[in-house]
């Protein structure tokens, strides 16, 4: 490639630019590992990563050598995502140490990936931990977390077997934590909020699938000291949905309260939406559908 007439190398172009490269290209393992150690190791912060979990047992798969070699040739990355990802042979004690965020979208997992009291020097750093379909995970992975003294914020996604006494037993001891989502999981809207309201007195943002949630159930994030940022996602499936009234009354308790954000419940350009926004006006109030998702990791 020429650039004002000089002969141009990957090494030449914007890290950017690199990655959009990179991201039309199928990579495996092995491919993936040499350009990032030629072209990026000392400037990597982000990498999102896709592995070949539905591809049958030939497929290559993410190793420890590779994860172990990703902390020792890229010192400076903070965020890894992983998606599609068997990780049942990988342990967390692999991962690069200088993380502060870790994301696994649709990824398998082993029973001892997360279980408490193991290393508790293991990613000093973990600010943020999304698990989003991650179908292994269950109440011991979520005990598990507690090691992680710096972890800020926690997403749950469809986590399906997580149950209620996992989560208020885990809180307990997670009590630190500034951002919890609770997503498309088959825990109740009600029993998520009393955990928080017991357990997280200086969280921020909330974020909330809004099945199984009433107004009593609401009621109790009143007076919340800390709560800046509440989000409830539909669909609108339950029947004791709390009313626009009912949602206004609860949020002119929450002292902190900056954006309310009420997302796939049809309220959109109706009643419900004039009714919020005229009563809180102190507060930035979206009331938006579900954007659609997309089916591509990469996006």
């Amino acid at each position: 490639m020429r650039v004002g007439g000089i002969m141009a190398t990957l090494a030449d172009l914007p890290d950017l630019v690199l990655l959009e490269i990179f991201s039309y290209l199928p990579m495996r393992p092995k491919v993936l590992w040499h350009l990032l150690r030629r072209y990026m190791a000392s400037r990597l912060h982000s990498l999102r990563l896709g592995g070949y979990l539905f591809s049958g047992s030939q497929a290559p798969q993410l190793s420890p050598a590779l994860m172990r070699a990703l902390g020792q040739k890229c010192p400076n990355l903070k965020r890894l995502c992983l998606h599609v990802a068997d990780l049942s042979m990988v342990p967390i004690t692999s991962l690069p140490s200088t993380l502060r965020t870790l994301e696994l979208h649709s990824c398998e997992i082993s029973m001892a990936w997360l279980l408490k009291g193991q290393d508790p020097t293991v990613l000093p750093l973990l600010e943020c931990i999304v698990l989003d379909r991650v179908p292994a995970f269950r109440d011991e992975h979520l005990q598990g977390l507690t090691r992680f003294r710096a972890l800020r914020s926690l997403v749950l996604g469809g986590t399906y077997r997580v149950t209620e006494t996992g989560l208020d037993a885990s809180l307990q001891e997670l009590s630190y934590l500034q951002r919890l989502e609770v997503l498309g999981c088959t825990l109740s809207a009600d029993s998520t909020l009393l955990a928080i309201s017991r357990h997280l007195r200086d969280v921020r943002k909330i974020r909330l699938t809004v099945r199984g949630l009433s107004a009593p159930g609401l009621s109790v994030l009143e007076g919340m000291p800390s709560l800046e940022n509440l989000c409830l996602l539909g669909p609108l499936i339950t029947p004791e949905m709390p009313s626009p009234a009912e949602i206004l009354s609860s949020c002119l308790t929450m002292p902190k309260l900056k954006v309310l954000e009420l997302q796939g419940l049809g309220w959109e350009g109706q009643e419900a939406e004039r009714i919020l926004c005229k009563g809180l006006p102190h507060c930035l109030v979206i009331v938006r559908a579900c954007p659609k998702e997309s089916m591509d990791w990469w996006m």
